[in-house]
C-alpha cells in the first residue's frame, strides 16, 4: 500500500521550530512535501502574488524530506505545490504550522497559517492549521506536535465530513498540563488595535500597530474558552463567509 502524501506549509519560514516539529511528526505518517516561505509570512491572510515573478528552491533543511523554500507567500506555497511540484499527484492532507502564537478567534481571517490550509481545502483536500499559543523562538513544542500526529492520523484515517478545514489551537502549557481536545465554535473577538507613533534617525514618522484582544462572549462552547482552560480547540472552518441567516431579511432587496 502506497503512503499517503502530505504536504507541510506554515508562514513563519521553512526555518521556523514549529516546521520542523511538525516535518517530524508527519513522518511518522506518510510521505511528506515540504513548500514554505523562505521568510517570515505572518498576518499574510490569504494573500496571492501578482506583481512580480515567484521563486521557488529546492532545499536540504530536513533530513530525508524534499523541501522547498518560496520567495512569496504561504498561500503561494500552496498553489505552488499543487500546480508545479505535486502536479497530477493527489495530496491526502495539507498541514501548515505549527504556528507561533495563537490563531483562534477572529485571528483566522489575518493568518498566513490558516490561509495556507484553507487554500488546500478549497480544492478538496483535507487541511488542518496548528497553532501554539507561544510567540517565543524557543516555545516548547513538543505536546503541540504530539497532538498534531495523534489528530492528523486521525483525519487521514477517517477523513473530514461536512467541512475540509480544521483550525487547531495548542495551550501553552506541557503536555501533562493539557486537559483534552474541545470540538468548539470560534469565539465572537477583536483586536483593540493602537498605532504607536515613532520617528526614524532621518526624521520620518512610522506607525506600529498594536493592541490587546477582546473577547466579547466568555462563551463555554468557544474555541478561547477551551484555550484559557487548557483544552487544546478543534474548529471546523470554511471558506465560505455568508451570512445565511441573514439572506430571507435581505430578500426585500430584490424588489427595488
Amino acid at each position: 500500500m502506497s503512503k499517503k502524501l502530505i504536504l507541510v506549509t506554515n508562514d513563519d519560514g521553512i526555518t521556523a521550530p514549529g516546521i520542523r516539529a511538525l516535518v517530524h511528526e508527519m513522518q511518522l505518517l506518510g510521505e511528506v512535501i515540504v513548500v514554505a516561505p523562505d521568510s517570515p509570512q505572518s498576518g499574510q491572510g490569504h494573500a496571492i502574488t501578482l506583481t512580480e515573478p515567484i521563486r521557488l528552491k529546492k532545499v536540504k533543511v530536513f533530513k530525508g524530506v524534499e523541501a522547498y523554500e518560496c520567495t512569496g507567500t504561504p498561500v503561494d506555497c500552496v498553489k505552488l505545490a499543487k500546480h508545479v511540484i505535486l502536479k497530477g499527484r493527489k495530496i491526502d492532507l495539507c498541514v501548515s504550522g505549527i504556528n507561533h502564537g495563537s490563531n483562534a478567534s477572529i485571528n483566522i481571517i489575518y493568518s498566513g497559517t490558516m490561509s495556507a490550509a484553507m487554500e488546500a481545502s478549497i480544492d478538496g483536500i483535507d487541511s488542518i492549521g496548528f497553532s501554539l499559543l507561544d510567540f517565543s523562538f524557543k516555545a516548547d513544542f513538543n505536546a503541540a506536535a504530539h497532538y498534531a500526529r495523534r489528530i492528523s492520523q486521525e483525519v487521514l484515517k477517517n477523513g473530514l465530513k461536512e467541512c475540509k478545514l480544521l483550525n487547531v489551537n495548542i495551550p501553552a502549557v506541557s503536555l501533562k498540563k493539557i486537559k483534552g481536545i474541545k470540538v468548539c465554535k470560534q469565539a465572537d473577538g477583536n483586536w483593540i488595535e493602537n498605532f504607536q507613533e515613532g520617528e526614524d534617525p532621518r526624521g520620518q514618522k512610522y506607525y506600529w500597530l498594536a493592541g490587546e484582544f477582546l473577547d466579547k462572549e466568555y462563551a463555554e462552547e468557544t474555541d478561547l474558552h477551551a484555550l484559557q482552560n487548557n483544552y487544546i480547540s478543534v474548529v471546523p472552518s470554511d471558506h465560505d463567509l455568508t451570512r445565511h441567516e441573514a439572506i430571507s431579511h435581505l430578500n426585500h432587496f430584490e424588489n427595488l
